[in-house]
């Protein structure tokens, strides 16, 4: 064979082989993408889902379908799209219970390896509410109150192992009290029994918690944000009410399955990143009390593992069990 022949016969066989990828980097995604939340409809992460999806979708030029898949703390949902096929067309939209879950429970799959962060959407502060008829106006006058009524303390969780939950454990350790857990299978439950005076407390994402707070429905004593919210301006922090480095933020972040193609994955990461930067979109995300944020791949997968890491430490540290 000629070495001209050769070079052509070679030329050829590289553009084969880079024709797919070519390919797909000119044209991802060329259908609708299924984005799976895996919490129920009307929650804090389907609302945020829902707001970004009109702009994300604008971006991407094709269909962003929302797909809830609820069950065992966001595990059913997110083991979804840890099976699904790795084109970039299964996304899953995932909370603060992502990071949590492996540290309480057995997992179907492996949360640090099984499904790829893509972007950090947006973050969102707890705000710790009771009732407004409540005695105890302050922090401090709370934590009065559950050391001078040991064991008759009680605080709601949307679940057991939710953020809810495990703040409040955190609360627990910090503050040294006895408070007993009590867990709805929702957020709107939950926030019920706190404004009838069932329950003591609630660590209640600011996203479903606002309007009761603004309505006077609850009563705010402090939030979980290192600065206190734009919305909330009298509201002082944890940290402003004697708990240093008491930082708390639920969050909702894009995710992909292992081995999605790494120019699908920069183009999410780059349409989620410019949704959020829309001015309508960041207004209606702003008014439930949510912070858009849209990081690289590799920003958000720092975060990740340190949010997996703080939360390990705190179960193991305080013998935290769900059962």
């Amino acid at each position: 064979m000629s070495f001209l022949k050769f070079s052509k016969k070679l030329a050829l066989s590289v553009a084969l082989v880079c024709a797919p990828l070519a390919a797909l980097a000119g044209a991802y995604p060329d259908k609708p993408i299924h984005l799976v939340v895996p919490y129920s409809p009307g929650g804090g992460a389907d609302n945020a889902a829902r707001i970004l999806v009109p702009k994300l979708s604008q971006l991407l030029g094709q269909q962003v379908i929302v797909e809830n898949r609820p069950g065992a703390s966001g595990i059913i949902g997110a083991q979804t799209v840890a099976r699904a096929d790795p084109d970039g067309y299964t996304v899953l939209y995932d909370a603060s219970a992502y990071a949590i879950n492996p540290a309480l429970r057995k997992m179907p799959f492996d949360a640090r390896k099984d499904l790829v962060p893509v972007t950090l959407a947006v973050t969102v502060p707890n705000i710790l509410v009771v009732s407004p008829s409540a005695p105890y106006k302050t922090v401090q006058e709370f934590i009065d109150y559950a050391r001078q009524h040991p064991g008759s303390v009680s605080y709601a969780s949307y679940g057991p192992g939710s953020a809810a939950h495990l703040i409040g454990e955190l609360l627990k350790s910090q503050a040294k009290i006895d408070m007993l857990h009590v867990p709805y299978k929702g957020g709107a439950p939950a926030l019920t029994d706190v404004m009838g005076g069932q329950v003591n407390a609630y660590f209640s994402n600011a996203a479903s918690g606002m309007s009761y707070v603004k309505s006077g429905k609850l009563r705010a004593l402090a939030v979980t944000s290192a600065k206190r919210m734009a919305s909330l301006p009298n509201v002082p922090t944890l940290a402003e009410s004697g708990f240093k480095n008491f930082e708390v933020l639920e969050w909702n972040g894009f995710f992909v399955p292992k081995g999605t193609p790494q120019e699908a994955i920069d183009r999410l990461a780059k349409e989620v990143q410019a949704a959020l930067q829309d001015p309508t979109t960041r207004q209606h995300l702003q008014a439930l009390g949510l912070d858009p944020v849209g990081t690289s791949p590799a920003a958000f997968t720092k975060f990740l593992h340190g949010e997996m890491d703080r939360w390990a430490a705190l179960v193991k540290t305080n013998h935290i069990s769900i059962q």
